[in-house]
């Protein structure tokens, strides 16, 4: 089969593009004929040798991808040749990744596309969407009815967040560019506000501030939380620094909590796997503007990503199209 792998971690010049052995299942495993894997930062940093974690060489990159149940094991009951089925956890903790004409995915990592739902922007959607999902419903364990201000909303992430807060009944604020804001508003936002402008000029307080960006001062965040409030941390200014008043966080019981999902328990993922396919059916989280690459190109797809030359679309890299 055709695969896109790496023999050893380094510069995307390691990524290579030919021919390696079609997975032998295990009795708990299903054989997918990818349709599409999606291309994230993580990847680059699993490729590069930054986030260190178990591989086995030669390793197939990506972690993400849809495709079409080919074979199951002895043991799985949950799926049938045919099916078309997503998963967001391959490609890193000793397992095997997803640009690959083929893969071997354990069916407790696998998830049913929903009916009628494009399995492009599905798989575009699913690595920001599950962040956003583990972050809000797991890690802070968010509350209807409560405030919650987003800040970037108009990113990848931060769109997925505004998404599910509503859903999950939040009151939603955001900070974002003004030509976002019509957007924002549609999506059900009560109140857009300028990043430009100092957080701290917001009237409101939140019972929990997601800051997706890395740009607002960590005191500012803590300063509009209420009594309780919690700041959900997904990524860190450049300086990887942060100063904040201890005595007046614990006084008042505020915590910082930090997520990223490839630390993400098989219970939250699948957990939040099911939020995701309730979200895809009802035509939700589906807004990514996408750029396809096919699977040879996936060096390419790296470099576009780590130069940010992607012009805010996600890339998915597509497996040639043939019989096996």
């Amino acid at each position: 089969m055709r695969a896109a792998y790496i023999e050893q971690t380094g510069g995307i010049d390691e990524i290579k593009v030919g021919e390696l052995p079609i997975p032998v299942i295990k009795e708990t495993e299903v054989l997918v004929k990818t349709i599409a894997a999606s291309v994230n930062f993580v990847d680059t940093f699993v490729r590069a040798g930054g986030f260190k974690t178990e591989l086995v060489f030669p390793f197939v990159i990506g972690r993400d991808a849809v495709g079409t149940v080919v074979k199951v094991g002895a043991n799985v009951k949950d799926f049938r040749i045919g099916d078309l089925v997503w998963t967001n956890s391959m490609g890193y903790d000793g397992r095997q990744g997803t640009t690959s004409e083929l893969v071997a995915i354990p069916s407790e990592r696998l998830f049913e596309v929903p009916s009628g739902v494009d399995p492009i922007k599905l798989v575009a959607s699913v690595h920001s969407s599950a962040t956003a999902a583990i972050l809000l419903d797991d890690i802070l364990q968010v509350e209807e009815g409560h405030h919650i201000l987003i800040e970037g909303a108009a990113g990848h992430v931060g769109l997925k967040l505004v998404s599910l807060a509503k859903s999950l009944g939040l009151v939603v604020s955001t900070t974002s560019n003004k030509r976002d804001f019509e957007k924002l508003s549609q999506n059900g936002v009560q109140s857009t506000n300028d990043y430009h402008q100092p957080v701290l000029e917001i009237p409101d307080n939140f019972d929990y501030i997601v800051d997706t960006s890395g740009k607002v001062d960590l005191q500012d965040n803590l300063d509009k939380l209420n009594l309780r409030g919690q700041v959900g941390l997904i990524t860190a200014p450049k300086s990887n620094q942060f100063t904040f008043n201890v005595s007046q966080m614990y006084t008042s019981t505020k915590s910082i909590k930090g997520f990223v999902i490839s630390h993400a328990t098989l219970p939250q993922l699948q957990k939040a796997g099911s939020l995701l396919n309730q979200s895809f059916a009802a035509g939700k989280l589906l807004n990514d503007e996408v750029l396809q690459l096919p699977m040879e190109k996936a060096a390419d797809a790296q470099k576009l990503l780590a130069e940010g030359q992607t012009q805010g679309k996600k890339i998915v890299l597509k497996m040639t199209e043939k019989k096996l």
